[in-house]
């Protein structure tokens, strides 16, 4: 069992933003879909569930059978219910939206298989015959839940090691409330390691309180799946000032424990991607009066997906397009952000600034990757931060193979768990003697 959280987080204030259908609603809309034979939703899925399949089944009142076909292509699949951002995925291929007809809410079919099947307490999968391999996987997050359970039902013993004492990855520490709470993830962790033969070590860096040496010379196959980095910061005056905060620690502290907001009036957030606008939705739901994000491009050029800003925008987010923090302001603690002006270039417009108040920064411009890390290591490359793979996660060191954020640089827990799981194939072709990856 993974260690319980505190009861008192930040994060216990949120309500599920787009709630759970009722069975007399899921049927209604999974005998809206269409069954397509060579379904687009299918094809952009990264883990390629079986989408008709899993919403007819939930027609025929099929339910278990529903949630085996989600969990044999996502053991993950409860949790990418709710995260997955279904609108440029699945939901956004669907063939209704060509038709001008709403398109089928898979997400929310497939949370209602899943959230069945847990709390029925069906289990699909066992493991193995014992292998007499093992594999350590580095990181807890869901690239390596995904293939550790791959692993086990391959016969594969499995050891994860984790720095953090809560397992789950950004599941657990990053995703925002109102998809997932903490307890959530780790409820489903829990269920992943319910297959047995997977040892979690929390409170492990490897390269320091285990060597790299010492991973490979203890295990058959080594899989990195440690995510990305800290918070990346803007080198201006006041950087340092109390008040300004990484956007990825900050999340991570609501979500586990207490985040203070007694006394912040304003909050300005910088950074235009998912995360900033992950924490625009946070702060205005822990109360916060005026949000702020300020995003040195256009709207229509920012990374964040826009039905993200859309909701924001519902609940009194505001923001500064073309403005660039310069300098935190503040004595003893942050009190504004002093912003140039910037054309559509980019670049600064002469005497053009604006100052905005602030309580709280969040800086989410961005995380450094880790894959610095493994530069000691021979025959691993590492590229743009990224670790380099092939198409299967397989290293240029033999018995090395990498999936998940340290791979892709920072994509969705789907992409994870593909990855994660392509590598455990791989992984067992090379154990057993059928690849020398």
């Amino acid at each position: 069992m993974t260690q319980p959280l505190s009861r008192d987080r930040s994060e216990t204030v949120f309500e599920d933003y787009k709630g759970e259908y009722t069975p007399d609603q899921a049927l209604v809309e999974a005998n809206r879909c269409l069954y397509c034979a060579d379904a687009p939703c299918v094809k952009a899925c990264p883990t390629h569930i079986e989408i008709p399949q899993f919403i007819r089944k939930i027609a025929t009142g099929n339910l278990k059978g529903s949630a085996r076909t989600i969990f044999d292509a996502n053991i993950l699949g409860m949790s990418c219910a709710r995260v997955c951002p279904v609108e440029v995925l699945c939901v956004g291929d669907c063939v209704y939206n060509e038709q001008g007809v709403p398109p089928i809410q898979i997400g929310k079919l497939q949370r209602f298989a899943t959230d069945h099947a847990f709390e029925a307490g069906w289990r699909f999968f066992e493991a193995g015959p014992d292998s007499g391999k093992h594999v350590a996987l580095i990181g807890a997050g869901p690239a390596s839940l995904a293939a550790a359970h791959e692993l086990r039902r391959h016969g594969h013993r499995c050891t994860i090691y984790e720095k953090r004492s809560a397992i789950g990855g950004l599941n657990t520490t990053g995703v925002a409330p109102y998809k997932m709470k903490a307890d959530r993830s780790v409820e489903e962790v829990d269920w992943v390691l319910g297959i047995g033969g997977i040892e979690v070590k929390t409170g492990v860096t490897i390269g320091e309180s285990v060597t790299f040496e010492q991973l490979e010379k203890d295990h058959d196959a080594v899989f990195i799946g440690f995510g990305l980095g800290p918070d990346t910061s803007l080198d201006v005056p006041g950087a340092k000032l109390p008040g300004v905060v990484g956007a990825v620690d900050w999340i991570e502290q609501m979500k586990l424990g207490k985040v203070p907001t007694d006394g912040v009036r304003s909050c300005v957030i910088v950074g235009g991607g998912n995360t900033a606008l992950d924490c625009v939705r946070e702060a205005l739901g822990l109360g916060i009066p005026q949000v702020t994000m300020v995003y040195r491009g256009v709207e229509e050029k920012m990374s964040g997906y826009s039905h993200e800003w859309k909701a924001a925008q519902t609940k009194g987010a505001r923001v500064e397009w073309q403005a660039l923090p310069v300098a935190y302001e503040g004595d003893g603690k942050v009190q504004r952000v002093r912003c140039q002006r910037l054309d559509t270039n980019k670049k600064p417009i002469p005497g053009a600034e604006v100052s905005l108040d602030a309580d709280l920064v969040l800086v989410a411009i961005g995380q450094s990757k880790l894959g610095t890390l493994l530069s000691q290591l021979s025959g691993i490359t590492i590229d743009g931060g990224r670790v380099a793979t092939d198409e299967h996660g397989a290293t240029g060191r033999k018995g090395w193979y990498a999936g998940g954020d340290c791979r892709n640089g920072g994509k969705e827990v789907v992409n994870a768990v593909a990855e994660g799981k392509a590598a455990a194939r791989a992984i067992h072709a090379f154990v057993t003697g059928a690849s020398n990856a």
